[in-house]
């Protein structure tokens, strides 16, 4: 079921929007609060911390050439309920998200080359895909800038555009997108699984409504929106170790660290590199900077059992594998949809225009969704 926001608080957005000031006048005194509040919260050496969690960034993903691989258990699980719930809106897979959006902007503004771009594109294999697919439906007439600090994986970038042939329609750009500026407008601003990884989160949102506001265009992403270093919340931990405590010890070796955790481990991934770094962050200022067009979240408790840590360890050809897994959703989305616990998953489209209706499944909005520490 589809539902669609209107009534005062889209006419009070409408009308805020006509005049700008006020609505603009919030978000720099919003983003003010956040981002010193932030600062005093973490108190971070940004000639030390920022160089060292850069350097264990980089080495990270030096050498990784399919950033997106999952376990199978997960595809069982995104096959049989994730696809159904995105479906209503679309699409069937992050790439064609992607590309629907994409089209839609050449086809609005036909008879100009439409320009693109995505912040963290790592070896752009989502932007070549896309740039492929654009071709295959007779969409031509564009341009993507892709954006990554990541050298190695932009040389991959460039050697799967040439093996694609969309070579002449992919910018390569060596940059950091914790201080990106735009320096053009573009008709859309892409973000696959990248927002999670950024420590100037205000200056970035800032610099990607600048971006979309001349041309009337969209942000497009895909991303974590849980709690800081994909930890659990406590009220999702709880349910958490509930599901862990039925669990074999063979079933609880974290493939990723490389150890037994026969007491779940609550680990903060952004320790050491920008991985979750301000996850928690990115609802709140998105609700204060943008309109939501389309927001489709899912996901929480299920998540470490079937990610790339503990994922693993579940055989989709069992029966009984398949079975936890299905108990484990259906007590997730059971507390989402309470609000008991919040999603730490997203597809979003969003804009500056308040005229829009916002497409999301049921009562599960915006806000609903956003978990304020």
């Amino acid at each position: 079921m589809l539902v669609t926001k209107n009534s005062l608080s889209t006419f009070l957005r409408s009308a805020l929007l006509a005049t700008g000031t006020l609505r603009r006048a919030k978000q720099i005194v919003n983003a003010s609060i956040a981002t010193y509040s932030w600062f005093i919260r973490n108190a971070i050496s940004w000639t030390g911390n920022y160089a060292s969690r850069l350097a264990a960034e980089l080495q990270n993903y030096q050498d990784v050439e399919v950033v997106h691989d999952l376990p199978p258990i997960f595809h069982y699980w995104s096959n049989k309920y994730l696809l159904p719930a995105i479906q209503p809106f679309g699409f069937t897979s992050t790439n064609e998200f992607f590309v629907n959006q994409l089209v839609r902007q050449i086809d609005e503004h036909s008879g100009q080359t439409a320009h693109f771009v995505s912040l963290g594109s790592g070896n752009c294999d989502t932007e070549v895909e896309i740039a492929h697919t654009l071709q295959k439906l007779g969409r031509n007439d564009f341009l993507i800038d892709c954006i990554d600090i990541n050298s190695s994986m932009l040389a991959r970038g460039r050697a799967l555009a040439s093996d694609f042939g969309v070579s002449h329609q992919i910018h390569f750009i060596e940059d950091d997108f914790n201080t990106w500026t735009p320096r053009q407008p573009y008709l859309a601003v892409i973000a696959n699984q990248s927002l999670h990884h950024v420590m100037h989160l205000e200056h970035l949102l800032d610099s990607i409504l600048k971006a979309i506001e001349p041309l009337n265009g969209v942000f497009v992403t895909s991303d974590m929106i849980g709690r800081n270093g994909h930890q659990r919340w406590p009220e999702a931990l709880h349910i958490v170790e509930e599901f862990w405590s039925q669990l074999p010890p063979k079933y609880k070796y974290n493939r990723q660290l490389r150890r037994q955790e026969d007491r779940f481990v609550n680990w903060d991934c952004s320790l050491e590199s920008f991985e979750g770094i301000r996850a928690q962050d990115i609802m709140p200022l998105l609700v204060e900077r943008f309109h939501f067009d389309m927001f489709v979240p899912f996901a929480n408790v299920i998540s470490p059992f079937i990610d790339r840590g503990f994922g693993p360890n579940f055989d989709f050809n069992s029966e009984a594998d398949r079975s936890f897994i299905d108990r484990v959703h259906m007590r997730d989305v059971q507390a989402l949809i309470r609000g008991e616990i919040k999603p730490t998953q997203m597809f979003a489209v969003l804009s500056n225009d308040y005229s829009r209706p916002t497409r999301c499944p049921d009562e599960m909005t915006p806000e609903h969704c956003t978990r304020r520490p």
